[in-house]
């Protein structure tokens, strides 16, 4: 029988000693096909899957209680503006729970009688706006009829204003938009109820809410947590009574001088001035002093130039000398940082970073200040600004010194010619 194929390759590949030789390494498409996929693989797809999923689930969690977030934020630094008088109550014997409770009523009493005198006070001057309106009216006519050598007449503006398709578009405008406000204004009221039951909760469980922060944390750790907890507690409160203190003074010192000018609308411009001048730092007062401005110029031009110039003054007062008195120990910033944090508070969270802006950059400045280590400043003249005398001297210095040495040299040279003669 004649040999095979197979018979003659095994014979071939036969070893003369009668071993097996070695199995040669596959081909490269036959490696592809028969090799097996690590284990690790899959396990690795799949967590990553996993966290890529969280990381959406997360995402969209965060965006969705955004507007939750920023009312905890809101309430926990009110938490830590009356924390210093609900402390104050308790050492002297009132529960805890109820100092919170007193603490937030006579807040509420407060803001409640602010509101309600504001509240009449525009009324009032809205009144007697309208009341007053044919009057201003008449006199801006009269006005321009004087100047410009024209002809109108009250009932003309009037007839063109109620027939414009301004005037329509906005009361169809207001009319469709009721609803939304409504919408709104719950909304805010609704806002407001998380805003006060988070603060009470956090006045009121303050104690237990830093157990349990330190309760996860090394005794090391526990004394740098409270120690940041009263830092940003005296920074609040400081912040909140110096402004609302300043903000008071402001607005009697405008009152006073509106008052004397007999200017309308004082009460309320200086409530606006009070207010306004208090929440943006250095140029507050500045804006806040446009409207008194305006009204004033409709009372006599030289009017807004005397709020003008009190204006001015006030503010330089309110930086050097009552803001310096009143923030040495609480909230004692540059103004620079302070109008900084202000416009990226604002970028970040809208009016309320622009609220809790300077409190927060001052507590973690007086954070940093207590573990950053400092040094005696040298006595170097540059340190204030001044320069060493003979270092880097001025061009006109060193062109004079130039122009005598020339001189000199000349000087020298006609001398030794006139010696040579």
């Amino acid at each position: 029988m004649a040999p095979t194929d197979e018979t003659d390759q095994d014979n071939q590949q036969a070893s003369p000693f009668g071993t097996t030789p070695p199995t040669r390494p596959p081909a490269a498409g036959g490696a592809g096909a028969n090799a097996r996929m690590p284990r690790w693989l899959p396990r690795a797809m799949v967590l990553a899957l996993a966290l890529i999923a969280v990381f959406q689930l997360g995402s969209w969690a965060f965006h969705q209680l955004t507007g939750l977030l920023i009312n905890i934020l809101i309430a926990f630094f009110l938490a830590l503006a009356i924390e210093p008088a609900v402390s104050w109550m308790s050492s002297r014997g009132v529960r805890r729970g109820l100092a919170t409770f007193l603490v937030f009523l006579g807040v509420l009493i407060v803001a409640a009688g602010f509101v309600t005198l504001l509240g009449s006070m525009l009324a009032g001057q809205i009144i007697k706006i309208v009341e007053d309106f044919p009057d201003y009216l008449d006199s801006v006519i009269h006005w321009i009829n004087t100047h410009f050598n024209t002809d109108l007449r009250r009932v003309d503006v009037q007839e063109g204003l109620l027939k414009s398709d301004w005037l329509r578009n906005y009361v169809q405008n207001s009319a469709t938009g009721v609803l939304d406000v409504s919408a709104q204004v719950l909304g805010g009221l609704f806002q407001l109820l998380t805003i006060a039951l988070f603060s009470f909760y956090f006045a009121a469980d303050g104690p237990r809410l830093r157990r349990t922060i330190c309760s996860v944390l090394p005794p090391a750790r526990q004394a740098e947590v409270l120690r940041a907890w009263e830092i940003a507690v005296i920074k609040t409160g400081g912040y909140i009574y110096s402004r609302g203190l300043m903000a008071l003074i402001s607005g009697v010192a405008h009152y006073v001088l509106l008052e004397a000018l007999s200017v309308p609308y004082a009460p309320v411009l200086a409530v606006w001035v009070g207010l306004v001048s208090q929440f943006i730092p250095t140029i507050g007062t500045y804006l806040a002093g446009a409207l008194p401005m305006l009204i004033a110029f409709t009372v006599d031009p030289w009017y807004a130039l005397w709020v003008l110039i009190f204006v001015v003054i006030y503010q330089q007062f309110e930086n050097y000398v009552l803001q310096p008195k009143l923030t040495s120990k609480t909230v004692d910033i540059h103004p620079a940082v302070a109008f900084g944090s202000v416009i990226v508070g604002t970028a970040l969270l809208g009016a309320v970073g622009a609220l809790i802006a300077i409190p927060a950059v001052a507590t973690l400045q007086a954070f940093l200040g207590a573990y950053v280590k400092r040094y005696d400043v040298t006595d170097d003249p540059r340190v204030h600004g001044h320069r060493r005398r003979g270092a880097g001297a001025g061009l006109f210095t060193r062109a004079r010194a130039l122009w005598g040495r020339r001189q000199g040299v000349q000087d020298s040279g006609d001398g030794s010619s006139e010696g040579g003669t």
